[in-house]
């Protein structure tokens, strides 16, 4: 089951009648040519409405499903506006650079262009993308195309998910309860489900012929130190059945899915595991499982396995590190003040790829806790993959829906530490400049709840253009100590 989109870019040159079309033309092979991973290229010049239907109907019938609108000359603005208007996907538009030095037939007059191409997209309240640096020679576009890609990925993604859920938020997690409406100003369906109707699922895979290769690849992954209770994978194994079943079933008009599921307290009782196992194996398959029912937690993970076409986690902004750990480990060999770090953490849900070596199957020491006999050998309780999250860049980021029904996000560019945590669950020694800041003056402030999700890698441009792509008003950032906060006190 593929989860995220494939994109197939398509490069539509336009040009307006007054200048040489040859020179849109020439232009346009240039950046086909300098373009990594291909680029189907229109033959049509658009100049007229008429070229702009042929146009739209040739990248439609050569399956193309992102556009590049690029002005090798001043353009029709008429023209190349309406192409993100017919067309059924996302459209970047760039223009060229004076590139010869032959600035009499061969001035093309783009950089004047670009503005009254953005002025019409204005005013017909059409969405396109706009890179930073809109106009530039043939290698410039090809690099801004590359960066148009994951951006394309996850609108397009968008546009075709649909988040399930299993049951209510749990009592006491109300934050991660929040509007649906959200996620129709996006695009984006719901389906929201009992968990009486996962379990009768569930019980109704018993026997299930595919649970044993399921069980077999479950134990190579693990490896002989991570399965340490072999006979719970056939009902893990069952219970990952059930799922891939249920968004096959259920995902209706859409393409892809993400969940959010209600973990505990009555899912290890009655499922007799813990799922946090198989959502660690669905998420490094680009199928993320929020914990706790949480809906805008699934949909920011869906949408950093679009940009980085790779395995994210969520995790809890979970818990300061012990002076003595940051003092003993951090403070001489990074730059990073103590403040700067904080420990994540989750159950055990964040893919294996995503861990350290001595990652393995364990139980959730709080559920055990809480929930079977003082004393007894952990039982149901089983199932979290835990150990300590691999070293290496990061970024943070979350796409909320407040409780007055407005779209906000955040994204901090850090990355996890090489040190031992010393604790439990899926875990880690995450360090992001000026944390302390931003966790009082952004996650405080705004209200975010205690989830983040977070792509192994540094995202922070393409996630704030899908953002911007989508009209989030408030994109909030680690700021620097030189830039302060509105509700920060100059006094301090």
């Amino acid at each position: 089951m593929k989860n995220i989109p494939e994109v197939k870019l398509g490069i539509i040159a336009v040009s307006r009648d007054c200048f040489p079309r040859e020179l849109s033309e020439k232009r346009r092979k240039a950046v086909a040519e300098k373009a990594k991973g291909g680029i189907y290229e229109c033959p049509v010049i658009v100049e007229n409405e008429t070229d702009m239907i042929k146009a739209v109907e040739d990248v439609k019938a050569n399956g193309c499903n992102a556009l590049t609108v690029f002005l090798g000359n001043f353009g029709p603005e008429t023209p190349e506006t309406l192409i993100a208007q017919k067309f059924d996907g996302p459209v970047m538009f760039a223009a060229a650079a004076e590139g010869d030095g032959n600035l009499i037939d061969g001035r093309g007059d783009a950089y004047c262009g670009m503005l009254n191409c953005s002025y019409n997209l204005a005013m017909r309240r059409l969405k396109a993308y706009i890179p930073e640096k809109p106009v530039g020679s043939a290698q410039d576009i090809a690099n801004e195309i590359e960066n148009f890609i994951p951006i394309a990925r996850a609108v397009i993604g968008l546009k075709n998910l649909k988040i399930i859920t299993f049951g209510p938020r749990p009592q006491d997690f109300f934050a991660c309860n929040a509007p649906i409406k959200g996620l129709y100003d996006l695009g984006v369906e719901i389906e929201e489900n009992s968990e009486l109707d996962l379990l009768v699922s569930y019980r109704n895979h018993a026997e299930d012929k595919r649970i044993p290769a399921i069980c077999e690849d479950m134990a190579k992954e693990l490896g002989t130190k991570g399965n340490n209770y072999p006979e719970i994978l056939p009902r893990m194994a069952q219970f990952e059945l059930t799922l891939l079943d249920w968004a096959d079933e259920h995902k209706g008009a859409r393409q892809y899915v993400a969940f959010a599921d209600k973990c505990w307290p009555a899912f290890p009782e009655q499922f007799g595991f813990e799922p946090c196992y198989v959502n660690s194996r669905l998420a490094s398959k680009d199928i993320p499982v929020a914990c706790e029912v949480d809906i805008y937690g699934a949909l920011s993970e869906y949408i950093g396995a679009c940009i980085s076409d790779d395995a994210v986690t969520l995790l809890d902004i979970n818990n300061t590190v012990p002076k003595s750990l940051y003092e003993n480990y951090i403070k001489n060999v990074t730059d990073y003040s103590l403040t700067d770090t904080f420990m994540a953490f989750h159950c055990g849900n964040t893919p294996s790829c995503k861990m350290c070596a001595d990652r393995a199957v364990k139980y959730q020491l709080i559920q055990h806790r809480l929930l079977e006999p003082e004393g007894s050998s952990p039982d149901f309780t089983r199932g979290t993959l835990e150990g300590d999250i691999a070293a290496g860049d990061i970024t943070f980021y979350r796409l909320q829906c407040d409780s007055e029904g407005v779209l906000r996000s955040y994204i901090a560019e850090g990355e996890v530490l090489d040190v031992q945590t010393g604790s439990f669950g899926s875990i880690g020694v995450f360090a992001i400049p000026e944390m302390g800041r931003f966790y009082r003056h952004v996650l405080i402030e705004k209200r975010f709840p205690h989830h983040g999700a977070v792509a192994f890698g540094h995202y922070g441009r393409a996630l704030f253009e899908v953002f911007k792509y989508f009209g989030i008003q408030d994109i909030a950032y680690n700021q620097p100590e030189s830039l302060p906060y509105p509700t920060e006190n100059p006094f301090k």
